[in-house]
């Protein structure tokens, strides 16, 4: 059992819900006696002026456990900083999905209650890191959580690129770009293009072509200790990015070496002890339940 003393309360800006969320958690973490870091856009949002305020960087320097109360897009954009250090994760679901926020908040006391008594499970989960070269010289670079992707910018129009793993050359290929997502990723705008979903245990990658222009184009699955490499053609039009989780982008020339690979670090994701991944799956994707 870890003890959880000092924690990390980050919240999704300006959303009304999230924020009656989050002021019940910070209760149960005072009632706790817990030394809270709020995040420092979070604490913007809240009037409670007793609690110490920190960045992202400050929280997973100090904290032992941090709290996110949002959506999925709020959990990526802290996970990417927050897999830095050595610092657990939990998310409290105030959004629409809810694949890595899976406490219920009509119930987020007791669950909290039960992690904070030792009653959770723990999983870690990969980063992908993506690196923009031209000339030899890295000008751009930046982690994902769930995808790096490459496409046109803001025009959807067709690009051609070459695809190397591991030095050996794959394929040539004109569509709209290219997804290469982790398994938490898979279940995100990857699973939109037609990939696979790749349970989070699995030490893989999948690279999935955005509206290729032949018909026996089709995801495929690799190593995650492979470096994929995207050798964007001369003859590409401008305007082109790397964008990882929909969050940050790199801007890509004609030319450019888009070089991707697992991060060094690792999330460490808390779940309720009683979370199920493929259960989350039936809730999510409206799966059957059993017959009898």
């Amino acid at each position: 059992m870890t003890s959880f003393n000092t924690i990390g309360l980050i919240g999704k800006p300006d959303a009304p819900d999230a924020n009656q969320c989050l002021k019940s958690v910070l209760t149960f973490l005072q009632h706790r006696g817990c030394r809270v870091l709020l995040e420092k856009n979070t604490a913007k949002q809240l009037t409670d002026n007793s609690c110490d305020v920190a960045d992202l960087a400050g929280i997973g320097e100090q904290a032992d456990l941090a709290i996110v109360v949002g959506g999925d897009g709020s959990m990526l954009g802290a996970a990417r900083e927050l897999s830095k250090y050595n610092v657990s994760v939990v998310g409290v679901n105030r959004g629409n999905l809810g694949f890595l926020t899976d406490i219920d908040p009509e119930d987020v006391e007791p669950q909290l209650e039960q992690i904070f008594q030792g009653n959770y499970k723990t999983e870690q989960r990969f980063l992908i890191e993506a690196k923009v070269k031209r000339n030899g010289q890295c000008v751009g670079e930046a982690s994902a959580v769930n995808e790096a992707v490459l496409h046109p910018g803001k025009v959807a129009r067709m690009i051609e690129f070459e695809v190397y793993i591991d030095d050996n050359f794959v394929y040539s290929q004109r569509s709209d770009g290219l997804i290469i997502a982790t398994p938490t990723g898979s279940t995100a705008y990857s699973l939109s293009g037609g990939g696979p979903i790749l349970t989070p245990n699995l030490d893989a990658l999948s690279m999935v072509p955005m509206f290729p222009h032949t018909l026996s184009a089709r995801p495929i699955v690799i190593d995650a200790s492979s470096t994929i490499c995207l050798l964007v053609v001369e003859h590409n039009k401008e305007g082109l990015q790397v964008s990882c989780d929909g969050q940050t982008s790199l801007a890509v020339e004609a030319g450019d070496r888009i070089y991707i690979s697992k991060s060094p670090n690792t999330l460490s994701l808390i779940h309720p002890i009683n979370h199920s991944y493929f259960k989350v799956l039936r809730n999510k994707l409206g799966w059957g339940s059993k017959l009898f």
